[in-house]
This record gives C-alpha cells, structure tokens and sequence, in this order.
C-alpha cells in the first residue's frame, strides 16, 4: 500500500509526525500522547492526498492528488497505534481525528467505511471527523453518526463572518455560515451530541464583536466550541508563539462568558517537525517533486477540480 512511511520526532517528545508514499501518492499523520499513550492517545490522519479546497494557510492547499480509500485511511491509524507499544483497547482516551490533510466530506463513501472498520476493531475510540462544510447530501453523515455513537463533527469556521472566510477558504462549493449553523443544529438533533466549531484566533477578528456575532448564529446550547491558531504553511515561521497563543486565551475567555464550553488547542510539535494540522511541510516538497501527480487545485487560483461527492 505504502512504499515508504518516514518518521519524524518532536523535540517536545510528545508528538510525531509520520509521512506515507508510494508511487502515486502522499499522506500524513501525527501521533500525540498526553501525557502517555495509556493516558491520551490522539491521531490525526489524512483522508485525502492533497487536497481540492485550497485554504490559504495550508500546506496542502494548492494541489490535489487524490482521495485515499477506506484501507488507505484504515493504515495510519494502525500504523501510528502500532507505534505507540500499548493496547489501543485499554488506552483511557483514543481518539482519531480526520483532519490531518484533506477535507473528509468529499470523500464520504470510503471516510465511512474507514469509520465503520476502525470503530469494530477498537470500539473504545472516538472518531473526529473535521470539515469546511462543502455543499453535500448530509443524510448520509447524519445516518452514519447515528450508526456510530463515538462519531464527533467539527466545522472549520475561522472567522466571523462569510466575507473574511471566503478570503481563507476560497472553496466556491461550500456552505456559509447560516448553513453550517443550520447543518450543527440538525446533527445534534439526531444524534444528541454537540457539534463543535474550529475559530482560528488571529490580532483581526478576536473582538467582542467577532464574539457577538458568532454566539448569534451559533447556539451555546447546541455548540461547543474550539479555539486554535492558524498554522502557517510556511517552515521557517513559527507558529507556537506567546502572541497566538495570548490571542487563543484572551478569544476562549470571551467565550466562556457568552456561555460556550471551551477548549484550546494546544499546538505542540508545530514549529519542529510541522505537526500542526495545516503544516504539511513534506507534502508540500513531495508535490513540488512530483507536479505530474499534483493538479492545480483551487487556492492555486486555478477552476475547482470535481471531486465525487458520496462516491457518485
């Protein structure tokens, strides 16, 4: 399946980084412990090869290669857990999140098959499932996380309002806000679980009034919510810095007063190894190695390449 899966160690020693190719494709995953293996085990892995939705901070976002199959996907979350050397069954806390590389929803059909295998062979593991927000048939996600109990749903949102978001994710086919809060609102009505939002903090839109206009179309009832820092596709600038880091904090607490719970994310083994999600410094030299593999995708500000939606 993979030719050859290279490894790469965070200085922190809490996370790394492990790149899949062969002779058609590259992948990602990035394996964290908090603070050990038994105790926390996060794996964020890839559902595509590149990606078609070409958000501006994103290494992966001016090419697109192809979606992954279902073993495709299936493979790095058993490879990252085989590097682990403990039992995923009595890991405390398993979670795989797809959102390494790649937008999951426009890869449907084999993100559920690859959720269906993963949640028979370790039932104890929650499955994050990260998106934009494309314009899709959404029954067939709405089926699936009833059919799956640990399924979680995030939605990218970034900024507060649809004109400063169409700037970060140029993806035409994709729902605007209105329609991501219309999308959350249903998912927690049949599944009875809270759909998270993703808010990237940055010195621009961490105002009271970027709060206010987020708690009016996003309920504190039905949402829960996620404040992180945009990682910079760039190597050479650092993303874990005390300024993002201060705007994560002071943003969270604005939430916290207009009635969210609220979680940071921590963005360990960015700025050494790319871990952040976003990051994908070694996609981006293997596209520039292979440009016969690599399409142009949108954020190259070249036309929306098509990508079968549900398998159709």
């Amino acid at each position: 399946m993979w030719n050859d899966i290279k490894r790469i160690d965070s200085s922190e020693n809490d996370v790394c980084k492990f790149v899949y190719t062969n002779d058609s494709a590259v992948a990602e995953s990035v394996l964290y412990k908090y603070p050990t293996y038994e105790k926390r085990t996060v794996i964020c892995c890839s559902t595509m090869s590149g990606c078609p939705v070409g958000c501006r901070f994103c290494g992966a976002g001016d090419y697109f290669v192809k979606s992954l199959s279902a073993a495709e996907i299936v493979s790095q979350v058993e490879y990252s857990l085989e590097q682990t050397g403990t039992n995923p069954l009595t890991m405390e806390r398993l979670q795989v999140m797809f959102m390494s590389m790649g937008e999951p929803l426009l890869n449907l059909k084999n993100l559920a098959e690859a959720c269906r295998i993963l949640y028979a062979k370790y039932p104890n593991v929650a499955l994050l499932i990260s998106t934009i927000g494309p314009k899709i048939d959404y029954e067939p996600l709405m089926q699936l996380s009833v059919e799956i109990p640990t399924i979680g749903l995030q939605f990218s949102l970034h900024e507060s309002n649809d004109e400063a978001r169409d700037k970060l994710i140029p993806f035409k086919a994709k729902l605007d806000l209105d329609g991501i809060a219309l999308i959350g609102e249903g998912w927690y009505t049949r599944t009875g679980r809270k759909p998270f939002f993703n808010y990237c903090a940055a010195d621009h839109n961490t105002s009271d009034e970027d709060a206010d206009a987020i708690m009016c179309r996003f309920l504190s009832s039905v949402w829960e919510c996620t404040i992180s820092v945009i990682c910079e596709r760039n190597e050479g600038m650092p993303a874990k810095n005390a300024h993002q880091q201060e705007l994560a904090r002071q943003f969270s607490g604005k939430m916290l007063e207009r009635g969210y719970n609220v979680r940071v994310f921590d963005p360990a083994g960015q700025d050494d190894i790319g871990g952040g999600c976003g990051q994908l410094w070694f996609v981006q030299k293997w596209m520039e190695e292979h440009p016969e593999k690599a399409k142009a995708s949108v954020g190259n500000g070249l036309p929306v390449i098509h990508v079968p939606i549900c398998g159709k």
